[in-house]
């Protein structure tokens, strides 16, 4: 090593040892000129063990800040023939200037030897340290040409020099001669700091949790009055945190947010940081996941050592589920580390005097982790269910503050058509009305534009038919017809987008929401709750049932009365909704009950097929049940019905102790009338063999309460009928067509509801055979020219009727589907049915 005059480090106030072997590095490689401050940083790590455990970009930072002291400290101190002297290595040596190519005396030598090339290459791989491969990936297009090769001239950085295999001698000349002189020493370091200094800004930024200000607020929530009073209380030590150090308690750190998807878990997490004025902290929960085995628990301890740097402040991690499985269940190790990571970092954070709120969000709370649901991490859970019809009032009244309504428009009717719809599903609802709106407003003005286009169109036409011959212009409108009846309908829409000049504020003025365009949109916004396998409200209401009056008012007494009066309910001690159990032969109408009291009482509806809960996996259709009442609570007020539930609860004697449809009788009675109560769960079954299922289900408290639904008598005849055929309109019944002698006929003794119905369709389908027929000019036209003429033949006609003849057609074709045995059994049953009440 060279004798060279160092910086004295007397003055420096940081690490004087990283000053020292800077300082020697850039005695041996030239001066600071010619080395980038990344590059130094590299080649030091490689070389002290001590720097290896320290992180690059911290590092690097580090080595810059003295790199920039050093060159302060030159500019000061020293003058430019001192400086020469000093990184020149001596009086002896040649400074680079010497050799660039703006010294007139420059004479470029190229040797021939490829010997003497290797030689001297090999001398430079020792001499030079070799940065690492990162800051090769660093160097973009030309200089990654350059680090490729070992560069055989001084005026070359020495930041490029790589230890690397040395490339082909055409490749070295080739390469020497056309990027060396176009990329001076300068300009090439300063690209590599840069690249390298934006890498390190990049990976910063991907590992970094910056605070955020929400600009959400409790306003912008609708409903959730009872949720947010519970919040605001576990929210009292963020702003006085003098209350619990008086009374001596840790605070509550942490709350979980659980619900269906779309009820609002994320706007509440947000909404609680921006009305209380606190720094968010917010991610989703699988940024934290890293590809390398260690990162993902440094990112939750980064998460979290931010978190106490900006206290007070909110910590919100959304879809928590993705990164807290059960860790008994747990695919890989890396899962079991992530959850036992975030279990100490909450330890640590209770124990500490900073006060951070981690709030959780998920709608599969049940795969979380027991050991995050006890006290102390996350030890109140509240559940975001789907709203009611009143909260569903609210909430559309928030989501509409900023809309321009019709002055008509009223809240409480488009609430009462809108069950089952969470938050995002009437977010859905407000956007697909607005864009029915749009619509309207632009048929309107399409229709004017077209009005107006003819007009022009036409008195060019008469125009040119002055000059035009009769012929020529017969010929022209005939044209024109098979143009306009040809043409695709966006055709005229672009023509209108093209041509129409922006909207005047007088044609702005028309333009609002009514409570039409919200009708239009409703067919097109599905429920989430329906999509998800959550509960829904069917769409059968009271009018599509014929005759079943009795049955109808003791459906009503049992679930409806308790929805509409729940003061009265709780003020007479009828906490436990009872169970309802409908019997009777098949076709008979009990599962279209089911579905008319839950839509006419406007609450959430589960409808659960007996054997579709069962699994072969010993465990599975217990936990199915589990789910199904879970679904339940989360959805209250709900109405759980089993169909065909002698699949799901056949007597245990019939089948061993240790067979799953044991298991998963017992699972049910616990979850009927068990230690967790029920709430506003309704439960409906329906079977028509219920002498085999088990007494335990139908004892009081369960489904104590069995409606018998029988074969319809001739005026549940007539009435079902007319319910079918909307009185006779649809489909339109003849004029010697009557519903009471049909109902009324002998045949039709022994038929239920669904072989009612089966008359009617059949009936129908003769009509249709009818038309078909006449229609149709040969036995192998094909199916196109049959559509077509029927198509005229409606046009024609407008109406089709069916007649009697149809009526007898139908009846050589439908039997009874239940035979006179079963009809007996089902008397035997009512008879003891009417017994038992008596």
């Amino acid at each position: 090593m060279s004798n060279i005059k160092r910086q004295p480090t007397k003055g420096y106030p940081g690490d004087r040892i990283l000053l020292r072997r800077i300082e020697e590095y850039l005695s041996d490689n030239g001066g600071q000129q010619s080395v980038a401050p990344l590059a130094i940083a590299d080649c030091l790590q490689q070389k002290y063990r001590e720097y290896q455990r320290r992180k690059r970009n911290v590092f690097r930072k580090s080595v810059s800040k003295v790199y920039e002291w050093i060159c302060h400290q030159n500019k000061e101190e020293a003058k430019s023939s001192i400086t020469f002297n000093q990184f020149s290595g001596g009086d002896d040596s040649v400074s680079n200037d010497s050799f660039s190519e703006e010294n007139p005396d420059y004479v470029e030598v190229k040797d021939k030897n490829l010997v003497n090339n290797r030689l001297s290459n090999l001398y430079m791989k020792i001499d030079t340290p070799s940065p690492s491969k990162s800051h090769l990936k660093q160097i973009d297009g030309d200089q990654e040409d350059l680090a490729n090769v070992v560069l055989e001239t001084k005026t070359l950085p020495l930041g490029v020099q790589r230890d690397i295999p040395t490339a082909s001698p055409r490749k070295r000349k080739r390469i020497l001669s056309s990027k060396s002189r176009s990329h001076p020493t300068s300009e090439v370091d300063e690209k590599i700091n840069k690249n390298l200094l934006e890498g390190s800004k990049k990976t910063k930024k991907k590992n970094s949790f910056e605070p955020q200000k929400s600009v959400t607020t409790f306003k912008d929530i609708g409903a959730n009055e009872n949720n947010l009073h519970e919040i605001c209380k576990l929210l009292v030590h963020m702003k006085h945190p003098e209350v619990y150090q008086q009374l001596g308690v840790s605070p509550p750190k942490g709350v979980l947010l659980h619900g269906p998807p779309g009820c609002g878990k994320t706007l509440l997490g947000n909404a609680i940081a921006g009305e209380l004025d606190l720094p968010l902290l917010k991610l989703s929960a699988p940024e934290i996941v890293s590809g390398v085995s260690g990162e993902s628990e440094n990112n939750i301890r980064d998460l979290f050592e931010q978190a106490q740097a900006c206290a007070p402040c909110i910590v919100f991690i959304d879809e928590i589920d993705a990164i807290t499985p059960k860790r008994e269940t747990a695919q890989k190790e890396m899962e079991r580390r992530i959850v036992a990571q975030l279990l100490s970092c909450m330890d640590d954070l209770c124990n500490s005097s900073s006060y951070v709120m981690v709030i959780g969000a998920t709608n599969r709370v049940d795969s979380i982790d027991p050991a995050l649901r006890r006290a102390g991490r996350f030890d109140r859970e509240i559940s975001l269910g789907i709203p009611d019809e009143p909260a569903r009032k609210r909430i559309l009244e928030v989501m509409c503050r900023k809309l321009h309504l019709s002055d008509d428009f009223e809240f409480d009717g488009l609430a009462s058509l809108t069950p089952g719809f969470v938050g995002a599903d009437l977010m859905s609802l407000c956007r697909e009305a607005a864009m029915c709106a749009v619509n309207r407003v632009f048929n309107d003005l399409q229709s004017s534009y077209t009005v107006e286009k003819h007009s022009t169109e036409s008195s060019s036409n008469e125009v040119n038919s002055s000059t035009d011959g009769p012929i020529t212009n017969e010929v022209k409108v005939q044209h024109k017809n098979i143009d306009s009846n040809t043409q695709p309908s966006y055709l005229t829409i672009l023509s209108w987008l093209r041509d129409q000049p922006p909207l005047t504020q007088d044609q702005l003025k028309s333009l609002c929401i009514t409570v039409d365009d919200f009708m239009k949109a409703l067919p097109l916004v599905q429920p989430s709750a329906k999509r998800e396998g959550f509960a829904t409200v069917p769409d059968v209401t009271w009018n599509d049932i014929g005759a079943l009056d009795p049955i109808r008012e003791e459906l009503q007494l049992a679930i409806l009365a308790p929805v509409r009066n729940p003061a009265a309910v709780k003020a007479l001690g009828l906490t436990n909704p009872p169970g309802i159990l409908l019997a009777g032969p098949p076709g008979c109408g009990k599962t279209l009950l089911a579905k008319a009291i839950a839509n006419e009482s406007g609450i959430n509806f589960i409808s659960v097929k007996g054997p579709e809960l069962l699994n072969m996996y010993v465990g599975e259709s217990e936990r199915a049940v589990r789910q199904c009442f879970q679904r339940a609570r989360n959805s209250s007020p709900c109405v759980i019905f089993f169909d065909e539930l002698d699949a799901l609860c056949p007597r245990r004697s019939n089948v061993s102790e240790s067979g799953s449809t044991a298991r998963v009788v017992n699972q049910l009675l616990t979850e009927m009338d068990g230690l967790e109560s029920r709430k506003q769960v309704y439960i409906m079954g329906a079977t028509n063999r219920p002498d085999i299922i088990d007494p335990a289900i139908l004892r009081p408290g369960r489904l104590d309460k069995i409606l018998y639904i029988g074969i319809p008598t001739a005026e549940d005849r007539i009435a079902i009928l007319k319910t079918i055929t909307k009185n006779g309109t649809k489909p339109l019944l003849g004029s010697d067509v009557s519903i009471e002698k049909i109902a009324r006929d002998e045949r039709c003794n022994g038929f239920s509801g669904a072989d009612l119905a089966a008359i009617v369709r059949e009936a129908a389908m003769a009509t249709l055979k009818k038309v078909l027929q006449s229609t149709q000019t040969s036995s192998f036209a094909p199916v196109q020219s049959i559509s077509t003429d029927n198509q005229l033949l409606l046009e024609r006609d407008q109406k089709l009727v069916i007649n009697n003849e149809d009526f007898e057609m139908a009846f050589s074709k439908v039997r009874c589907s239940v035979s006179k045995k079963d009809q007996e059994f089902y008397n035997k049953m009512k008879i003891c049915q009417i017994v038992k009440q008596i």
